[in-house]
């Protein structure tokens, strides 16, 4: 598809849609169809997935299996709309959650269904962690990023989002994230604040984390360091609250994130893949010593998605039954990580940096902050759709299905090789 042709299939979007569209810009084109890791667009061109949905495909595109599953259901007449009312597709999901996620890892927690996004699971959490304490404060981290909405943006890092609010966004303390100086010890750091009386942070209801941030640049925290800061979370009897929304559902080669560090936090936030198929769901998993809500007073119309519980549940029977799918993401994890290690050493001039765990990867260009941005354009232009991250758009960003195979991989990550080429050609770098 030309350029020209390109603007005219677009302009509907222009003309009717709101300027705060973003993804539409980054990916000109109009996609009918998915499969697998592929998007295919009007013009029959396909692309291979490596945005995987911002991280919500983690199965793929349309599964055989669910998808046959929501269409027999929709065609029994299932219950679609239900608030928190009980259905047999909840109560599925509720049972297989338990049995095939939370016992099999010792994990005893309440599941909350707070509303069908990342930032509904996320307020639900702050609002649960200053209930539980009675404070207000929370204490967040440099480059996080928790969602769009008031209570999330307040514990997100990124200004140009929290200028979105348009007023003050208060009750929130930033703290450096793991890293975030070089040399720095910043959970002692906090550890200190906490222990002088004197230093003017209050106490704060909870701490709020990603393990690996993936909006704010792929940074992986090293597991002392969250193991050092649910210590401190113990000592000041502070909530510890992992943010999982995206680096859940396997995607760093565990089903929660935080597995191999051996911490169990007070609450976890999940959405994005945990519906399965790409449909909206989200859940607020809390100690059940925490579950003080009285009925009804955090709740919301879509807090029962039908559809998205019974492939939720369909995503956990095909893929979490066994350690087989774990290890598969954890291989194809490696394969990545050498792949992209691979064209760090071939573009010295571009001093990369390979961020991620897992299947949750990137490269952080230390030179031209356009540089990542014109490599995604120059990859759509070849049939491979990714997007940046970072706070300066730096980090050209792999969330590719997890399904994908070995053959998938290589085809996108040598586009991208490709494309890295082309720019350094055109920027005469």
């Amino acid at each position: 598809m030309s350029v020209l042709q390109q603007d005219v299939s677009m302009k509907v979007f222009e003309d009717y849609e709101s300027e705060v569209r973003s993804y539409s810009r980054g990916f000109p084109t109009i996609f009918k169809s998915s499969k697998g890791y592929t998007l295919t667009d009007v013009e029959g061109r396909d692309y291979i997935d490596f945005f995987g949905g911002a991280g919500t495909l983690n199965y793929g595109h349309n599964n055989d299996i669910m998808q046959q599953k929501v269409i027999e259901y929709i065609q029994q007449d299932g219950i679609i709309h239900s608030l928190d009312m009980g259905t047999t597709t909840r109560e599925s999901f509720l049972k297989a959650f338990n049995e095939i996620i939370l016992k099999p890892r010792n994990l005893d927690y309440k599941i909350m269904f707070p509303g069908p996004t990342g930032t509904n699971t996320v307020e639900s959490a702050l609002k649960l962690a200053r209930k539980v304490t009675g404070r207000e404060n929370v204490i967040s981290f440099t480059n996080g990023f928790h969602g769009m909405t008031y209570g999330a943006l307040a514990v997100t890092g990124n200004a140009t989002k929290r200028g979105g609010a348009g007023t003050s966004l208060p009750n929130a303390t930033t703290m450096p994230f793991d890293d975030y100086m070089d040399g720095f010890d910043s959970a002692a750091y906090i550890e200190k604040l906490l222990e002088d009386e004197s230093s003017g942070l209050d106490l704060p209801a909870a701490f709020i984390l990603e393990t690996v941030q993936g909006e704010g640049g792929i940074n992986a925290a090293s597991f002392e360091w969250v193991q050092k800061i649910e210590k401190i979370a113990k000592k000041f009897d502070i909530m510890l609250i992992v943010d999982d929304v995206q680096a859940g559902n396997g995607r760093t080669g565990t089903f929660f994130s935080f597995e191999p560090m051996g911490i169990e936090p007070d609450i976890v936030c999940m959405s994005k893949s945990i519906g399965g198929f790409g449909l909206p769901l989200a859940i607020t998993l809390f100690k059940p010593e925490h579950d003080i809500w009285a009925p009804g007073e955090h709740n919301g119309t879509f807090r029962g998605n039908n559809l998205a519980f019974l492939t939720a549940t369909e995503a956990l029977e095909q893929y979490w039954k066994d350690d087989k799918f774990q290890d598969d993401v954890q291989e194809k994890g490696e394969y990545i990580s050498d792949k992209l290690a691979d064209i760090i050493v071939k573009y010295p001039q571009l001093k990369g940096e390979l961020r991620g765990r897992g299947m949750m990867k990137g490269i952080a260009w230390q030179i031209d902050e356009d540089i990542a941005s014109d490599i995604c354009a120059a990859a759509f232009e070849r049939g491979l759709v990714m997007e940046t991250s970072g706070p300066a758009d730096e980090v050209t960003k792999l969330l590719p299905p997890l399904i994908i195979d070995k053959e998938g991989l290589k085809k996108g990550i040598d586009i991208m090789d490709e494309s890295i080429a082309q720019v350094i050609k055109d920027k005469n770098l």
